[in-house]
């Protein structure tokens, strides 16, 4: 007898009719898919007819409101990611890539990042379900988040925001350690040569890597990565340095080194990326320079705007590089 297995916290061992088994290992022996993925597949919308699953539609209630549209290529919506409407995408988007608030109290001008830490959770619940949604089958995430804080009270960011990603569907793959180089702290002083109260910081953040059914793609597309980035890309451990929040003109901006690698690395040529929280607007930046379809979602009026100009800016300077 064959047991359904659930990769994500919770393991589940189910007794299915002989009958069923047989119908599910010919349904998966025609798609090529595992006889797992099958099950949960045919539950998955099973639930969903049946409305057993919470309703998505408050996730996509709000008019998508574009604000850019370049060659149907790059497309930035000025919207609350958790409410725009974006059902065209729903089960097509290849990658995410992004860095969604760190509820530090940065300064974002129409986000709060100083909620408690509770509702920062709950907010990483609901974002985090919306883009499992979006995801096609074999889609994956690139979720730049901080290993900790410590800003009112320590926090383990890291390990609370993917076991709730777990819980969401996602499933976990493996994390890429940003080493930044950039430490704004040494110690508490007042524990100067103490064991009293010393403070361990990592000059670190985290890349996770998640996906929605399937790791491995279902189809071969064209790759943009050479043999040496790939080499080093897949080691684990990314050393480079981070973005000037003063050049760019915003707050906690990524560099485009970050998205390039993630799009380059796990994304073929005509994929879909989107980042949910675009923010300056380097993923964008960077899907565009590899042939990818890219898709911006931008609370901010200001940083839509900055996202705009840096995209055509660096559009430009390639078109100049090339002639």
């Amino acid at each position: 007898m064959k047991y359904l297995k659930k990769e994500n916290a919770l393991e589940k061992r189910i007794r299915l009719d002989e009958k069923i088994i047989r119908a599910i290992e010919n349904l998966a022996l025609k798609k090529g898919e595992s006889f797992s993925l099958i099950v949960n597949k045919i539950l998955e919308e099973y639930l969903k007819n049946n409305e057993i699953f919470p309703s998505l539609n408050e996730f996509y209630a709000e008019e998508p409101n574009l604000k850019f549209d370049f060659e149907n290529k790059i497309k930035i919506f000025e919207n609350d990611f958790l409410t725009v409407d974006l059902s065209p995408w729903r089960g097509k988007i290849n990658l995410i890539v992004t860095s969604p608030p760190y509820n530090v109290g940065i300064d974002y001008n129409s986000h709060d990042d100083s909620s408690s830490y509770e509702d920062y959770l709950e907010f990483s619940r609901k974002w985090l379900t919306k883009a499992y949604d979006l995801l096609a089958d074999d889609g994956r995430m690139c979720l730049n988040i901080p290993l900790d804080k410590n800003k009112n009270g320590l926090r383990s960011v890291y390990a609370d925001i993917v076991t709730i990603a777990k819980e969401v569907g996602f499933k976990y793959q493996s994390t890429i350690i940003w080493n930044e180089q950039n430490i704004s702290r040494r110690t508490a002083w007042g524990s100067w040569l103490s064991a009293s109260a010393p403070y361990v910081i990592a000059p670190v953040e985290t890349i996770v890597l998640l996906y929605k059914h399937q790791w491995k793609r279902k189809s071969k597309g064209t790759s943009t990565i050479e043999k040496e980035q790939f080499i080093e890309w897949t080691n684990g451990v990314w050393t480079f340095n981070g973005e000037n929040r003063k050049k760019i003109g915003h707050p906690a901006p990524f560099p485009v080194e970050l998205p390039r690698r993630c799009i380059k690395l796990f994304s073929f040529e005509e994929d879909t990326v989107l980042d949910p929280f675009l923010g300056s607007g380097s993923t964008l930046i960077a899907a565009l320079e590899e042939g990818r379809q890219g898709i911006g979602v931008e609370i901010d009026s200001s940083y839509v705007e900055l996202a705009i100009k840096r995209i055509m800016e660096n559009f430009k300077k390639q078109i100049e590089f090339q002639i």
